[in-house]
């Protein structure tokens, strides 16, 4: 019944060289695969093969290792309520529905259009009623693989922005945890800043009683006064870190600072999570990033396959019913209907280079994701040498600290107790306090860093990110 309707729809002198010629371009067509494989990137031979045993490491669930119920509930807090992510969350959306879009190329399209119509004669006679109907239906035939294409590089956009909402779905949950472990530091900080001013006092004290006893000069008085004073002075500037560095963490979850306060704990209810050696290569594939930087290659590649297309003829078929009467109740009567079939072809003649000039920007595009993918790699094996590096040396600077930290409560314990028998001068004593002040602040900041330290490795793997079948692959299967 179709190609009786075919036969009747177009003329024999144009249909069949039309068919024909659709059938020559057909044969024509090129068959290159839209998508083709990222580039290989050449890595460190120490990365080349995996290591058995640690492929679970780190996990999706990774802040859970530092051992706090609290961070545990602000992550999760900030992934429900970050503003950036709901952002991110409304791009993929936005993508989806550009995909859905993109697919409706590879069907048919539809209309219907319907009217009525009753003429009056002004001068007499019997007014008459006509109504009319059409169904248009129109498919472009995708010889080339433009329309194919063009799917291919909306499904491979999707993939980037949901990529790209995992990107930022790490940096947050990486910002929650490095500003809390901030937070907890600068709690410890003050703590620490409140003893120097205890200790400083009792020294004071003490200068006191030497002073009554005619064993202290009024010069050392005042130097002990003033250091109470510099430990005081301290305080107030470690409070206003502290609540901004409060406050940064409130933006971070979603919240105003005003609403959002934390407890007094410090970083000794944080466990450091262990770092386990010969992290392979593979881990560097969980990267979001790189996945995005595949994903933006895929788009770049089917691009160029449209650009391509968009030089050779595109052909449409066209087919419509539709029925015309001057009787309103007889319209969809046999009589009445009309069928019409055609088939167009259209091809560019001269449009002054511009398709062939859009296929090169195309090609460059193309051309110059390769290099942003391989850039990418190389800079995610830099981000994980330089946190392993980091790991390695701050563990190394915390044990020669751990040793000069005993030295100087020593040096400051003994002084004192030289000072209190007359065989030691106030200055010692100054400067033993003032060595014991920072070499426990230093110590303070290094443990802040150590664990930071471990959050920037485990961003830098990918922080255990995996890509979920329900998000697809960064490149559309071929079909």
């Amino acid at each position: 019944m179709r190609g009786r309707a075919w036969k009747r729809g177009l003329p024999r002198t144009a249909s069949a060289p039309l068919i024909l010629a659709c059938a020559m371009l057909s044969a024509c067509a090129s068959r290159a695969p839209i998508v083709a494989p990222p580039p290989e990137v050449d890595l460190p031979a120490g990365w080349t093969a995996g290591a058995d045993g640690h492929g679970e490491w780190p996990d999706k669930h990774w802040w859970r290792r530092f051992g706090s119920p609290e961070l545990t509930q602000l992550v999760d807090e900030g992934q429900a309520g970050n503003l950036e992510l709901a952002g991110a969350l409304a791009r993929v959306r936005q993508a989806e529905a550009g995909a859905r879009i993109a697919g409706v190329a590879l069907l048919p399209t539809a209309s219907f259009s319907s009217g009525a119509n009753r003429a009056v004669p002004i001068g007499g006679g019997s007014a008459s009623t006509s109504a009319s109907s059409a169904l248009q239906v129109s498919y472009e035939v995708d010889f080339w693989g433009k329309n194919k294409a063009s799917v291919a590089s909306a499904q491979a956009s999707l993939a980037a922005n949901r990529f790209d909402r995992q990107i930022v779905a790490l940096t947050v949950t990486s910002g929650i945890v490095s500003t809390y472990l901030q937070v907890l530091s600068l709690h410890d900080r003050l703590a620490v800043a409140r003893a120097h001013v205890a200790n400083a006092e009792r020294v004071l004290a003490l200068v006191e009683v030497q002073k009554s006893a005619g064993a202290a000069s009024t010069l050392d008085l005042a130097r002990q006064r003033s250091v109470v004073a510099q430990r005081k002075a301290e305080i107030p500037d470690l409070m206003q870190q502290a609540r901004e560095a409060q406050a940064a963490l409130a933006i971070l979850l979603g919240k105003t600072p005003q609403t959002f306060s934390l407890g007094p704990q410090g970083l000794d209810t944080i466990t450091l999570p262990e770092v386990s050696p010969g992290l392979p290569s593979a881990l560097l594939a969980r990267r979001p990033d790189i996945r995005r930087a595949e994903a933006d290659l895929a788009a770049a590649n089917a691009n160029v396959a449209v650009a391509r297309a968009n030089l050779f003829p595109s052909i449409n078929l066209t087919g419509s019913m539709g029925t015309q009467s001057s009787a309103l109740l007889s319209l969809l009567n046999a009589p009445n209907l009309v069928a019409n079939v055609s088939a167009s072809l259209f091809t560019p003649i001269f449009d002054g280079g511009r398709l062939k000039q859009e296929r090169e920007i195309a090609i460059a595009r193309k051309q110059e994701l390769v290099q942003a993918y391989r850039a990418t790699v190389i800079a995610a094996l830099s981000d994980v040498d330089v946190a392993l590096g980091q790991v390695h040396s701050l563990d190394e600077q915390q044990r020669l600290k751990t040793a000069e930290l005993d030295q100087a409560r020593q040096a400051c314990d003994l002084a004192e107790i030289r000072y209190k028998l007359g065989a030691e001068e106030f200055m010692t004593v100054l400067d033993t306090q003032r060595a014991l002040s920072d070499v426990q602040n230093e110590m303070g900041l290094l443990k802040l860093r150590r664990l930071q330290a471990t959050v920037s490795l485990y961003k830098a793997l990918g922080g255990g990110w995996q890509d979920e079948p329900a998000q697809g692959s960064a490149v559309p299967a071929k079909t």
